[in-house]
């Protein structure tokens, strides 16, 4: 069996990546917000363990990773990215509705409302 270690650094495409959808949907968020970033964070939540945070914010925190799309900025919590690796980020359309969808193939459980999530 072999490790191998997460370098952000390095490894930063395999962090999170967004869908041409979801990087047209915050660049238009972000016009109208001049100086704010999309910040992506966890919380402890619901009855799987995990929820995704999604935030537009002025400043990031130092430990954050700096991701660009296009014009949109993505900063990821230094605590969530063992959690997200690897995440795609998309926004779909559900009925009359768009809905930011977190493609995660570190999941191995969710709650039955969608609201929460668990990891290996």
């Amino acid at each position: 069996m072999s490790a191998t270690t997460f370098d952000p650094s390095v490894d930063s495409a395999q962090t999170v990546s967004l869908t041409s959808a979801a990087e047209l949907y915050f660049s238009k968020k972000l016009s109208s917000q001049m100086g704010k970033v999309i910040r992506v964070s966890t919380k402890v939540s619901g009855c799987t363990g995990f929820a995704y945070v999604l935030d537009m914010v002025e400043k990031t925190q130092d430990s954050d990773q700096i991701l660009h799309f296009g014009d949109v900025t993505v900063a990821v919590d230094a605590k969530a990215i063992e959690l997200i690796k690897g995440t795609e980020i998309d926004l779909v359309q559900e009925g009359i509705n768009h809905v930011i969808k977190f493609n995660n193939p570190n999941v191995v459980a969710e709650c039955g409302c969608g609201e929460s999530f668990s990891v290996s």
